[in-house]
């Protein structure tokens, strides 16, 4: 069961009127403070990802099952999607609920570390084209209100620099 506060964040970034993903990250950056605490573990960063948008999907964020990949992710996604519909929910396994608790705390807190998110989004990134990254970032300027977009360019203006001088 996701925080309350992150249960709330989520809700402001829908009526900021920003995009499913953008609310999912919520409870990605949920799981991976989870997995810092040492609350459990997470075998890899892919893993804690998948948690998080589980997560939100069983929350009621509209977040589409993908059009790739495993034929076993895009079907627990659909069904994350039908159980956040559902009214009534059924009372989890105690037993398996131990049992998944005790298998993941096993699992080690690397997958959450700075390096292992730095290596994840940089090969996520790498499978984007140009074309796609340069369209997120138009949308996401297009999002932004003046002081953000101002921040944001501030700092794309520091990196410019910043490898200018390499």
């Amino acid at each position: 069961m996701p925080e309350k506060k992150t249960l709330d964040r989520a809700k402001q970034d829908k009526r900021e009127g920003k995009s499913p993903s953008t609310q999912a990250g919520e409870f990605v950056h949920e799981e991976i403070e989870h997995i810092r605490k040492g609350k459990h573990g997470a075998k890899s960063t892919k893993q804690a990802i998948a948690i998080g948008l589980s997560k939100a999907r069983r929350a009621g964020v509209e977040l589409p099952a993908p059009k790739k990949g495993k034929k076993a992710t895009r079907k627990k996604a659909k069904k994350d999607l039908t159980a956040a519909k559902k009214t009534t929910k059924k009372a989890p396994s105690r037993t398996r609920s131990k049992a998944v608790k005790k298998v993941l705390k096993r699992a080690g807190s690397q997958s959450a570390s700075k390096q292992a998110l730095s290596r994840q989004a940089k090969s996520a990134a790498k499978k984007r084209t140009a074309k796609d990254r340069s369209a997120a970032a138009k949308k996401a300027a297009r999002t932004k209100g003046p002081r953000q977009r101002s921040a944001a360019a501030k700092k794309a203006a520091r990196t410019r620099a910043r490898k200018s001088s390499h």
